[in-house]
């Protein structure tokens, strides 16, 4: 257990009600692993660019990095001691100054599918709100007559978009939903992007001293996956408007890890499954390897190692 700190830490955060519910976790883990109390914390809401768009697809404008150069910011000017993100929103190329220290047990990585009971029970031409490479294409790849439509703003806003009317379905994070205490959807058998589901405790480099303090709170299992899934990503290449979808899963002294690549339409899906350091002597860079090697060169196209 470490002491209390002099000052309350400061948490960077996104302020959506999922972001504030995740950062509330990371404090909750402390105080649970430390003995702390509610002054030993403080969390600090920051508007990030991705919060401020919201009528068009962040790819269009950046990808990932919307997310969290704000909170980045403040972190390496010392506004805040430690940013929460959530993994799959983190470009894999980080500042070297930052460092993420911690991830919390990982939750339910699947999706779930709001406003039918199945994907074959959608009618014909349906329209789907999703701003998701990869969920567009997944859906594609099974039903090419769906009309996927970029759809923006938090997970209560995209709810009433189909409560509406307004599309006849979405795809939301189980992760989310259930950090947000709501049961909805039908968990679907796609295979998730790389990091969902994981919440992630990034931190100054330098600061020792907190790296010590947030290994209590490390779940490592998780963060040896998500690390696998993150190297996968950045050996594979691609951008934002990539289709990429990776698991690992931790067994024993093995990792496995599921991945899949696709073209934007659906029509052409690449999947693979090996085992990292273990059996198949694989390393995730040997997954992203041998699936472009597969790929034609239309899909091969889409990335750039």
């Amino acid at each position: 257990m470490a002491p209390p700190p002099s000052r309350p830490l400061r948490i960077g955060t996104r302020g959506s009600p999922l972001a504030l519910a995740q950062a509330r976790m990371v404090a909750d883990a402390l105080f649970a692993a430390h003995g702390w109390d509610e002054a030993a914390v403080e969390i600090v809401p920051i508007t990030t660019t991705g919060d401020v768009i919201k009528d068009r697809p962040l790819a269009e404008y950046g990808g990932k990095a919307l997310w969290t150069k704000e909170l980045d910011r403040c972190l390496a000017e010392g506004r805040t001691d430690l940013s929460v993100h959530s993994m799959k929103d983190v470009e894999t190329i980080r500042p070297a100054a930052l460092l993420i220290a911690a991830m919390l047990p990982r939750a339910d990585t699947r999706d779930r599918l709001i406003g039918a009971e199945t994907l074959d029970s959608l009618p014909e031409g349906a329209r789907v709100g999703t701003s998701s490479p990869r969920r567009t294409a997944q859906l594609l790849a099974r039903r090419p007559d769906l009309r996927c439509v970029p759809i923006r703003g938090n997970v209560q806003t995209r709810l009433a978009k189909v409560e509406s009317g307004e599309f006849d379905a979405t795809l939301l994070a189980a992760a989310g939903l259930a950090r947000l205490g709501i049961k909805a959807g039908t968990p679907l058998d796609l295979l998730p992007a790389p990091a969902q589901a994981a919440i992630g405790v990034e931190i100054r480099a330098e600061d020792s001293g907190l790296r010590e303090t947030l290994a209590a709170i490390d779940h490592r299992p998780t963060h040896a996956c998500v690390s696998a899934e993150r190297e996968f990503l950045l050996k594979l290449g691609g951008d934002c408007h990539s289709a990429v979808a990776a698991e690992a899963r931790h067994s024993g002294d093995e990792i496995w890890l599921e991945a899949e690549i696709l073209m934007p339409d659906g029509s052409e899906v690449q999947r693979l499954q090996m085992d990292l350091y273990g059996e198949d002597c694989a390393f995730p860079g040997d997954v992203a390897r041998i699936l472009l090697d597969r790929a034609s060169p239309a899909l091969r196209a889409m990335f750039a190692p």
